[in-house]
């Protein structure tokens, strides 16, 4: 049985960990405010906290947990909290937790979804009630054209990832048959969708994966047939993990490229040896690369590096906080605020389209490899002109 859980960040402590619906367990408080601080809003975070995804999310859950932390230190009038849903990536568990926070007049805005299909579950519900959402990490291309006022997302989406990728592909791997996969999801369709239309002819085959799969025989003949000197895999470690092990045991030689739904310590801890030398892209920004004493405190205060998507946690965070601090402490006001939002973050300049897009010219995509041990190194920037 899943289980999802409740951790309240800030001043309200276990009076707002309560707050969990019927059926989720209560984890206990994390962080602390000063209590005697004047309240100026609270938060929820939602995302895959747990599970065997949870690597892909942590980093961007503790970039937001430090950007909170930051702010009540420096702002004893204006204290925020930060409330975190566990939906372990899971839209079915997402969605009654959307309708608890809309509920819920105390929260004013939202962090999330971490990955689309979440989002695209919860987007309508939080819509209705006129929170604002800001993802850090959510990519599919289809949640910013349904014209949806909620939702912004501080990362590019698949279609600017899969662009990048497939340049990636021709000009720097240069390979000339590709074996496509996805896992049948919002995102990894998404993305395998786009990188299929990009590589045109180049495409060998290609098959989907179904969620919790664990054996992929059929999957790993349909690659040595079609003579692939590349597998490109769109969608999570849980599945990506044992197919790729079982692929190089049998013998499979293909070169092996991910994508973001693939920087989780997670994937090269479930492969394995087998996950050496893959290549994984990602809009996410490598830690030495990010602004300010970002990389310098997150070392500090968790004694690593920020892995993916970790800045952009900092940044969905610090939109929200910078607004509380400018007196926006209703939903439509903090709305408005992230509408307008035109500043520098930590991992890029921030500034929203028409549909909650980050602005395109911003949005940057990197290569990374793993490396034996399990790192990933940041290899380029992959630019498209």
């Amino acid at each position: 049985m899943r289980r999802n859980y409740v951790r309240a960040l800030g001043a309200v402590g276990l009076a707002t960990a309560m707050l969990a619906a019927a059926g989720c367990q209560d984890s206990g408080g994390s962080g602390s405010t000063d209590a005697s601080g004047s309240s100026c809003g609270k938060i929820a975070i939602f995302g895959a906290f747990t599970g065997p995804n949870a690597g892909l999310v942590l980093p961007s859950l503790n970039g937001a947990k430090l950007a909170v932390e930051q702010h009540n230190a420096a702002n004893p009038d204006c204290q925020v909290t930060l409330q975190e849903f566990d939906t372990q990536g899971n839209a079915d568990q997402a969605t009654p937790i959307a309708n608890q926070v809309a509920q819920d007049q105390s929260f004013t805005s939202v962090i999330g979804g971490h990955f689309s299909g979440e989002s695209k579950a919860t987007m309508p519900i939080y819509e209705a009630a006129g929170l604002v959402m800001v993802s850090p990490s959510a990519t599919a291309a289809e949640l910013t054209k349904a014209g949806n006022k909620s939702f912004h997302r501080v990362v590019g989406n698949d279609s600017t990832q899969a662009a990048a990728a497939v340049t990636y592909i021709k000009n720097t791997l240069k390979s000339q048959k590709v074996f496509l996969i996805d896992d049948g999801q919002t995102y990894g369709v998404g993305i395998i969708g786009e990188v299929k239309t990009g590589l045109g002819s180049l495409v060998a085959n290609s098959d989907k994966v179904q969620t919790d799969q664990q054996n992929f025989d059929a999957t790993i003949s349909k690659i040595k047939s079609s003579g692939a000197d590349l597998i490109a895999y769109g969608g999570y470690t849980n599945e990506a993990a044992p197919l790729l092990k079982q692929a190089r045991a049998a013998g499979v030689t293909a070169k092996f490229l991910g994508f973001d739904g693939l920087y989780d310590p997670g994937f090269p801890s479930g492969a394995g040896e087998a996950a050496v030398g893959a290549i994984v892209t990602c809009p996410c920004l490598p830690a030495a690369e990010a602004g300010g004493t970002f990389s310098a405190d997150f070392q500090k205060k968790y004694g690593e590096a920020p892995g993916s998507y970790g800045a952009e946690g900092y940044d969905g965070a610090t939109i929200l906080l910078e607004g509380y601090k400018a007196g926006k402490k209703t939903r439509a006001d903090l709305l408005a605020w992230v509408d307008a939002y035109d500043k520098q973050g930590v991992s890029k300049y921030l500034k929203f389209d028409e549909t909650g897009d980050v602005d395109k010219s911003k949005v940057v995509i990197w290569s990374y490899e793993i490396k034996a041990g399990g790192a990933f190194e940041p290899l380029s920037e992959i630019k498209l002109s």
